[in-house]
């Protein structure tokens, strides 16, 4: 008899250790969260491949701490020139689509081709509460396991689109680790779509059939985006109505002009929980990445994202300047009250904050 497959997420039952071994492992465990690694000792560990100094230094890349953050560009800086060598995959999809049983299908098969998969998963904030669940390992408990790839979920927070803030350089950190296949997984809501199309080398859209997603589906702009549109869950009953939408969006595509890549987005059926069509993306990905790198689009694309980057870096940055400082705080609780007070307008507000000389 087949033994039965052991779920990563069984709790077992444990044994307390006595009360002084308990006390001395958490004093230990403090300890060592105290300790701060030195930038050379951090950069060398990740070009080594360790993956906890690879998540200390994500963990300092998301950080909103000023000193963390000169810390983080450092270790940036040294890790850039080691990046730069993976392809970049950004997957998204409505929510309910399969997103997260995608990516652990397609990164066991990944790995299973000798490949090494970083996987970084934006999870949506709670708009309320602020908070996230930060669930996507526990959802690809397969994956998790896996000694070559790397799941890092991160908070959505209030950044555009509910991409994560330092999401790019994430990517740069990952690839100095020696990851060759980064996986960024949107919200699916939004404009994430947006955000995450600027940051990878090919996209990949997430669709259901029998679900009313087709028409949702054919609209410009996540269309136009798509380097190749995937239907998921084709299987069972499901099947016959997952190959008329293969054919719906296939007529679509054809409606729109050639892409800058010179590349013709391609439409195929796949139903992750029983594995079927993952091989076929992947080829579908490296027929792509061989196509764009000879007519040099893949080059070139990254350089238009370096440069699209750095114009949202210092926007960012002065609209945190901005409202970090003393004086704008100052009149901004003011020309609120006006407003309360109906003694000014939204606009007539916003006009006189900016032209204070800070």
């Amino acid at each position: 008899m087949t033994a039965s497959k052991k779920s990563a997420l069984k709790e077992n039952d444990g044994v307390s250790p006595p009360e002084t071994t308990n006390a001395i492992s958490i004093a230990k465990i403090k300890a060592n969260r105290k300790k701060h690694r030195s930038v050379e000792s951090l950069v060398s560990a990740i070009l080594e491949g360790n993956i906890t100094a690879l998540s200390q230094a994500i963990t300092l890349v998301e950080s909103k701490n000023p000193e963390h953050l000169e810390k983080a560009n450092a270790i940036i800086k040294h890790c850039l020139p080691h990046a730069n060598k993976s392809v970049r995959i950004g997957i998204t999809g409505v929510p309910g689509v399969g997103k997260s049983t995608f990516i652990e299908s397609f990164g066991m098969h990944l790995t299973a081709l000798g490949k090494k998969v970083a996987v970084l998963a934006v999870d949506p904030s709670s708009s309320i509460t602020k908070g996230s669940i930060l669930g996507d390992k526990t959802r690809m408990e397969d994956l998790v396991k896996n000694k070559n790839a790397y799941i890092r979920p991160s908070a959505s927070g209030s950044s555009l689109g509910g991409v994560a803030r330092k999401t790019r350089e994430s990517i740069i950190l990952c690839e100095a680790a020696g990851f060759d296949s980064i996986i960024i997984e949107t919200v699916g809501v939004g404009q994430s779509e947006t955000a995450v199309h600027s940051m990878v080398d090919f996209f990949l859209l997430l669709k259901l059939a029998g679900a009313g997603d087709e028409l949702q589906g054919i609209k410009r702009g996540i269309i136009e985006m798509a380097d190749t549109i995937a239907i998921n869950k084709a299987d069972g009953e499901n099947m016959k109505a997952a190959k008329l939408a293969k054919v719906e969006f296939n007529r679509a595509l054809h409606l729109y002009p050639q892409k800058a890549s010179q590349w013709q987005p391609k439409v195929t059926t796949c139903s992750a929980i029983n594995n079927d069509g993952i091989d076929k993306i992947w080829e579908i990905i490296s027929d792509y990445v061989t196509l764009t790198k000879a007519n040099q689009f893949f080059d070139d694309n990254r350089m238009d994202q370096n440069k699209f980057w750095l114009i949202q870096t210092i926007e960012e940055q002065l609209k945190n300047d901005f409202f970090n400082n003393t004086e704008v705080k100052i009149e901004l609780a003011k020309q609120l009250q006006l407003i309360d007070d109906n003694k000014t307008t939204p606009f007539a507000a916003a006009d006189y904050l900016l032209k204070l000389k800070l």
